[in-house]
């Protein structure tokens, strides 16, 4: 009997099929990979399981850095296995090859990324010769009901409905590869042709992403601060004392200056002379108030998510990603984590209403089971198009609790299960009401009007904020009545001088914003209109995305701060020098994005789209391998420490610091050093305290001409024959006899102090680090290594024993941040996941609960 494969993008999906399925086609039998039945087999991927490459005869081994071997373009794509899925690959690779089953039913996600889910393991299961003698059709599904899944069988779409939305996915896929391999060793290429080996990473969503951390910190470094001054007030009511602040009555907001403000005076004088005019006088009182609502925020999708809980928890994209999938995946209670939607189905009021059941009555959910049972009660949950909405569902709908009551989760799993539960619960919840108040105090004096503005705002009817407690105004400080026609007297006055301020630098969450709404930068309507729903990357790969951009070391974390590096401005000169500023815009994406969704439509051809690829890659690499200027223009910094050799002007070019002698326009004395040495970008005050200090170091993040990462201090030393000073690595006396004898090291003299967390070999002291017996010497085969100094704090060696022992040393209080120059106290841990040594943060102190005061008639906000 002939049987149809089904094969769904995750595990879950494909047991809550057959759990579908069961009525209607039988008892299913359970095998280890895969479930099946009389009439189906149902099995599933773990996301995706091949990725693309280069056919052999086009994909260069060795000397892939240089443009000898660029740009390539092959002809077609083969496919390599993923290691960690090969087993499940194997596995549904013999589902799709038995002789019994004829028919193939794509039920990955629905979506272009499940659609080139399911295609690229058929093209790696298909013969070369014959190809695929099985009919296919598609699954689609925006809800994962029982009904909605029988319902989804019982309308399969053709393959041939399919093949636009494929070929779409297909060239995503291929034409990030092409953009992205291209253009990486193109522009490490040209970066490494003095020497070294500067690797210099591009791609379509990485680079505009750091482009506009590097335009953030651009306009932070341009900022000038300029005074200003704000007058406020307090008057003496019959009930009391009350606050107000000086606004202009006539000002209206342009186009022209940001950073106008009514309430601003920029002359000291005109701020004193309204003080002096309102000093001790009466004035008049006239009084709005309005009813206001606020509705709940919509249900989380994986963004919304991120962004929250690093505002509330300081949670990394990337941990708040691994938490949530924990939730999902191990604990099983919360729906699917990686999704753009913040919508249900049309169809899924039953499931909300089960759910909410669950919460009522479960005894380990009893935090939230008075809101649970108030929902069910009120009949809160109903239809809502702002909530269950099918147009509002991509591939996956809004994250929410499953029916399955959370056990033995840890501090943070509980953290987000609770943003995530309380979400849920607020967003069935009526309104919250207030009584928003503005007050308006007018001082007349010698035939001018003085004008003050107070703020109040009640807390009338909780409504969903009663989910999260705030059911009662949270705030001692009350805006206190006045009556009809009443008079005040003015009882004290202050100018307060001020600054305005920079731009804020990004933050995780707020750069997760930035991604997510990068198609409002986009000045083109289609273009635009294209990206309106995507943005940069999607939900699952923006942590990423963060994550690469750091370990390539265009930014660091600094707090909850990210802040591009020497290397991420270097490149943004490069793309913007060489002509090819399109791949820091989120334009190319918006471009791609519009003409994917023609290819959708059946509007454009795939090999079209490839054929425009194709010469965006050519010109990319060829804008890189003609450039014959000397150098890259750019906006580069004059240094304040005089040049070491002849006392001179020390500029920056693209390429170096360069003596420019006296006066700075003049021929210098020949003092120049790399900008990169050893493939790491010189920070700028980083190059100012090795002119000045003749040495820095020990650093890290220094690669060989092999791409192997290596730390070294660099000292400045005069060299007799060139008569100037030159750059050298210096990495300890140790180090240097090992490389100059090329003979493993003996450490037989020098007392163990524990076990290689990598290997189990012994750790020793080695030079200026601490490093394992077996990755130095001829014969290395462990990488293993910690500097002696971090940043600054030296590192006993009682405490690498520590942490070599108990996975942490004690608590380390004088690290110097490499940006902000500010001392910080860390542990140094062992972080088994990357393989490192890395710092680890004392847990903030719980904040001490909020007083709770009566609500008056309104906050005082002035």
């Amino acid at each position: 009997m002939s049987k149809t494969l089904v094969i769904a993008e995750k595990p879950s999906v494909a047991q809550d099929i057959v759990r579908a399925l069961t009525p209607v086609a039988g008892k299913f039998d359970k095998h280890d990979e895969y479930f099946e039945s009389e009439k189906y087999v149902v099995s599933s991927a773990v996301g995706h399981l091949v990725e693309i490459k280069a056919p052999e005869e086009y994909d260069v081994k060795r000397g892939k850095w240089s443009f000898a071997h660029l740009p390539v373009i092959p002809p077609h794509f083969d496919l390599n296995p993923i290691d960690k899925s090969k087993g499940r690959l194997n596995a549904l690779v013999k589902l799709i090859k038995r002789k019994d089953v004829t028919d193939l039913v794509n039920a990955c996600d629905a979506g272009r990324e499940g659609e080139l889910i399911f295609r690229l393991i058929v093209q790696y299961a298909t013969p070369a010769k014959g190809g695929l003698n099985k009919s296919i059709r598609r699954l689609w599904l925006q809800s994962m009901t029982p009904q909605a899944i029988r319902d989804g069988f019982a309308q399969l779409r053709s393959d041939e409905q399919m093949l636009p939305l494929a070929s779409a996915a297909r060239c995503r896929s291929e034409a990030d590869w092409l953009v992205g391999i291209n253009g990486t060793r193109a522009m490490t290429a040209f970066n490494s042709r003095d020497g070294g080996f500067f690797l210099t990473t591009v791609g379509r969503v990485q680079t505009p992403t750091l482009s506009i951390v590097v335009e953030r910190e651009e306009k932070i470094r341009k900022f000038v601060s300029r005074d200003y001054w704000e007058v406020r007030a307090t008057f003496e009511a019959q009930a009391g004392p009350y606050d107000g602040k000086w606004f202009d009555t006539k000002w209206k907001k342009t186009e022209g200056d940001p950073e106008m403000r009514a309430d601003r005076l920029w002359d000291v004088k005109t701020a004193e002379a309204i003080a002096k005019a309102v000093r001790n006088k009466t004035g008049t009182v006239t009084e709005e108030s309005k009813p206001s609502s606020q509705a709940s925020p919509l249900l989380y999708d994986l963004t919304s998510l991120q962004r929250e809980a690093n505002s509330r928890f300081g949670f990394s994209a990337k941990t708040t990603l691994s938490l949530a999938q924990a939730l999902y995946e191990k604990h099983k209670v919360l729906t699917y984590p990686r999704t753009d939607s913040r919508a249900l189905p049309e169809d899924y009021i039953p499931v909300v209403r089960q759910t909410m059941e669950m919460l009522a009555d479960d005894e380990s959910t009893r935090t939230y089971a008075p809101h649970a049972k108030k929902a069910l009660a009120d009949g809160y949950v109903k239809a809502n198009k702002r909530i269950f909405d099918n147009a509002k569902v991509s591939d996956h709908f809004a994250i929410i609790p499953t029916l399955q009551a959370p056990k033995n989760l840890t501090e943070a799993e509980q953290k987000l299960y609770d943003m995530v539960v309380k979400r849920f619960l607020a967003v069935f919840y009526p309104a919250a009401e207030y009584l928003v108040t503005t007050r308006i105090t007018t001082v007349k004096h010698e035939g001018s009007e003085y004008s003050f503005q107070t703020n109040g705002k009640v807390l009338v009817k909780p409504g969903w904020l009663a989910v999260y407690g705030k059911e009662v105004q949270e705030d001692d400080a009350t805006l206190v009545p006045v009556s009809a026609g009443e008079t005040v007297r003015n009882t004290d006055i202050k100018v307060n001088a001020l600054k305005t301020r920079p731009p804020a630098r990004y933050s995780e969450a707020t750069l997760l914003s930035a991604m997510e709404g990068a198609g409002k930068l986009i000045d083109d309507d289609e273009l635009r209109e294209a990206m309106q729903e995507k943005g940069l990357g999607t939900p699952a790969t923006r942590a990423a995305i963060i994550e690469g951009l750091i370990l390539e070391k265009y930014m660091v974390r600094e707090g909850r701060e990210l802040i591009p590096t020497a290397k991420a401005f270097q490149l943004m000169t490069l793309l913007r020098g060489l002509g090819v500023e399109d791949l820091t815009k989120p334009e190319l994406t918006g471009n791609w994005e519009y003409q994917l969704s023609q290819m959708e439509r059946g509007r454009l051809s795939r090999e079209a789209f490839m054929d425009e690829i194709a010469r965006m890659t050519e010109r990319i690499v060829q804008k890189a391998k003609e450039y014959d200027r000397d150098t890259i223009p750019g906006d580069y910094a004059t240094l304040k420490t005089p040049c070491p050799t002849c006392g001179g002007v020390v500029k920056e070019n693209y390429r170096r610091f360069t003596c420019t002698g006296k006066s700075g326009n003049e021929e210098g004395c020949g003092f120049s050093i790399s900008k990169i040495p050893g493939g790491r970008s010189f920070e700028l005050h980083e190059v100012e305290q090795f002119l000045s200090d003749r040495k820095i170091g020990p650093l890290e993040g220094f690669r060989s001409k092999a791409g192997w990462p290596f730390t070294a201090e660099l000292k400045l030393a005069y060299d007799d024959e060139l008569k100037n000073h030159k750059l050298e690595f210096d990495f300890g006396e140790d180090a240097r006899k090992e490389s100059e004898s090329g003979e493993a090291v003996d450490f037989s003299g020098q007392q163990s102090l524990g076990a290689c967390p990598k290997c189990h070999s012994h750790v020793y002291e080695h030079g200026t680090s601490y490093v394992c017996e077996k990755s130095v010497g001829p014969h290395a085969t462990c990488d293993f290594k910690s500097g002696k100094i971090i940043l600054q704090q030296p590192v006993a060696r009682e405490e690498m024993s520590k942490l070599l022992e108990t996975g942490k040393t004690s608590l380390l209080e004088n690290f110097v941040s490499n940006k902000t120059r500010r001392k910080f106290k860390a542990f140094l841990a062992w972080d088994k996941k990357e393989g490192k040594v890395a710092f680890e943060f004392e847990p903030r102190a719980a904040k001490a609960p909020a007083k709770k005061a009566a609500a008056k008639k309104a906050t005082a906000k002035p």
